[in-house]
């Protein structure tokens, strides 16, 4: 009878049918230790997440300094800025917890003898490892070129966050992308009255530059807000999609076979985003709920 380690399989060599599967605990998957601070040494990664960034404080001194505060209603100015600025601030707190979040790796190099002993495998049965990380890789785990790792549930490598959504930052990122949409078309609304009210008005006076540096940058923040409104709001659309199907980007693209027990759209949301809905759900500095979790996941065997 051959060993443990000559019953692991690489992941290129097998077509094996779902009856053969073993349930395996997350605790178990997980039971090396994840490094404290996540964050992918990718160089177009990191320059996208700095652009990113920098158009968010674009946006920010267009929409203060040249629409804002210049404008003669006390009223309409805190209430638009404060509004503005809280949003701006969800989206960046959004923007880093999805770059700086553990996505779901799986434990690197895992498939040593002493842990594939450790699984009790019967004979006859192999496990799923992969080759280009060395990891015991459990059911719905895909590799990443760009992470070098096998992220649990992995929806895809978004390099404007400099890291894979998966299972663990899918909220975040989600969150991400409905901020920067609903940031946009603020802008785009405030760019709107701000032409309106200088058509009404002299030029010179509503804004605190000159007529021809303000509308370089009003018509330079509008197709910004407009580019990023559509961008953002099909990404948005397309995650919550993929949350209440319970399928992946990766795995819709790959037409997998589900493998997977189904459950309602309701329960899919709470699993990303928390047990029970609450203002929770739209804060990028709160956890879902583990509970809302799986606590089972499989090795293919």
């Amino acid at each position: 009878m051959k060993s443990p380690v000559h019953r692991c399989r690489d992941v290129e060599h097998d077509l094996l049918q779902p009856e053969q599967r073993i349930p395996i605990s997350k605790d178990v998957i997980t039971a090396y230790a994840a490094p404290a601070m996540w964050f992918i040494k990718d160089a177009c990664g990191i320059v996208c997440a700095v652009i990113t960034w920098l158009l968010v404080f674009y946006a920010e001194f267009v929409v203060l300094f040249v629409m804002l505060i210049p404008a003669r209603d006390l009223t309409y100015s805190i209430v638009n800025g404060v509004l503005f600025n809280t949003l701006a601030f969800l989206a960046l707190a959004s923007h880093l917890r999805a770059m700086c979040t553990d996505p779901g790796a799986v434990p690197k190099g895992n498939a040593t003898k002493e842990y594939i002993e450790s699984l009790q495998l019967k004979p006859g049965q192999v496990v799923y490892k992969c080759p280009k990380c060395c990891s015991i890789k459990p059911d719905r785990a895909h590799h990443c070129s760009v992470c070098k790792r096998c992220i649990r549930k992995m929806d895809h490598h978004c390099p404007w966050v400099n890291n894979c959504v998966g299972e663990n930052n899918q909220k975040y990122f989600v969150l991400f992308t409905m901020y920067i949409a609903l940031i946009s078309l603020h802008t785009l609304i405030l760019v709107v009255f701000h032409f309106l009210y200088c058509f009404e008005d002299d030029w010179t006076k509503c804004s605190s530059f000159s007529p021809p540096a303000t509308v370089i940058l009003l018509i330079l923040v509008c197709f910004e807000g407009l580019l990023f409104l559509i961008f953002t709001s099909v990404m948005f659309g397309t995650q919550v999609h993929s949350i209440c199907t319970d399928e992946t980007g990766i795995e819709q693209l790959k037409k997998e076979e589900r493998r997977w027990a189904k459950k309602t759209k309701w329960m899919n949301l709470r699993a990303v985003f928390g047990h029970h809905f609450s203002l929770l759900w739209f804060s990028p500095f709160s956890r879902p709920d583990p509970g809302g979790k799986a606590e089972t996941y499989q090795y293919v065997v």
